[in-house]
């Protein structure tokens, strides 16, 4: 630190001030600081630090699983937000719903200044109520004043997707449900049956968010059935193989709309229409608000990321 001081021209306490991100320094002189750290390759020690200000800089991501593609794609948008705070992480998958204390003690144990907790997860936190000495933010939740909560606006999503298809001439659309207990299923459903209105409400499906479980509703869905909105695009792609081994046709028999805009959805075949997810925008959220709380800083307990219709091959009017 001595030599980073004589390289800027400062003290060492302004470089102290400048590592530890205090607002006590001008913007001239934190750039030369940061400057001569950069040219003389200076590392702050992170146990060292955490000595000083009581905190880490790590946080703890928790998840039921990352088998699904939104869980993968959440953590990678996690970490890059934490990387960017200069937060590392530690991830945390559950066996369980009864294994969420003992996940939470578990980064407790290990210092961790926060916790994020994903989708699925998110009901076993509630059951379990706030851990003590740890800021939580949980990512899809219904409202609970314990959290921080940041999601995306599932409902408005879903009402878009089945209004999309009843505007192209289908006189009802099929839905393809998420896990019941997942509250982003739920509120899909919601949206789904919202925007219905006055149309015949059929049949509900359900899957598990993988393509194996679109691929057997596929198989139930009524041979009259013209529109389906699959709550994820894995789903969408189990359900689209399942139609071509039925002979049915999309989107010239039966239009199909996803949900997440997942990277390969646009190489479907067809390419899929779907409802695009901002998951960089949702993990950098997520992160935002743990980290100010960390940091003791009043933001907004709650922050909703808006969803919007991908108009693709896979849909057309009837």
């Amino acid at each position: 630190m001595a030599d980073v001081a004589a390289e800027a021209g400062v003290s060492g306490q302004t470089v102290s001030r400048v590592v530890n991100d205090s607002p006590r320094v001008d913007p001239e002189t934190r750039v030369r600081v940061e400057a001569a750290m950069e040219m003389l390759g200076y590392r702050p020690h992170r146990a060292a630090r955490a000595l000083r200000t009581g905190r880490t800089q790590t946080i703890g991501l928790i998840v039921s699983t990352l088998a699904t593609v939104g869980n993968s794609r959440m953590l990678q948008a996690v970490a890059d937000a934490a990387s960017a705070r200069g937060y590392a992480l530690v991830v945390m998958t559950l066996a369980g719903p009864d294994s969420v204390v003992a996940v939470f003690e578990r980064l407790r144990d290990q210092g961790v200044d926060g916790a994020i907790v994903l989708n699925e997860a998110t009901a076993f936190a509630r059951d379990a109520g706030a851990p003590s000495g740890i800021e939580v933010v949980v990512v899809d939740s219904p409202p609970d004043s314990r959290f921080g909560i940041a999601q995306t606006d599932h409902f408005t999503g879903a009402v878009d997707a089945t209004r999309h298809l009843l505007d192209l001439g289908h006189s009802t659309v099929v839905h393809v449900a998420g896990p019941a207990r997942s509250f982003a299923a739920a509120e899909r459903e919601r949206g789904w049956r919202a925007a219905l209105g006055d149309a015949p409400v059929p049949a509900l499906l359900r899957g598990d968010w993988s393509a194996r479980s679109g691929y057997a509703a596929g198989l139930q869905l009524d041979a009259d059935a013209t529109a389906v909105f699959a709550a994820n695009d894995q789903m969408a792609l189990g359900l689209l193989r399942a139609l071509a081994e039925r002979g049915r046709r999309v989107p010239e028999d039966v239009s199909v709309i996803g949900f997440d805009d997942l990277e390969d959805a646009a190489d479907y075949r067809p390419p899929l229409t779907t409802v695009r997810q901002d998951f960089d925008t949702l993990g950098a959220a997520a992160v935002e608000m743990l980290v100010e709380a960390i940091e003791g800083a009043r933001t907004p307990a709650f922050s909703s990321i808006p969803a919007s219709v991908v108009i693709r091959a896979s849909t057309a009017p009837r």
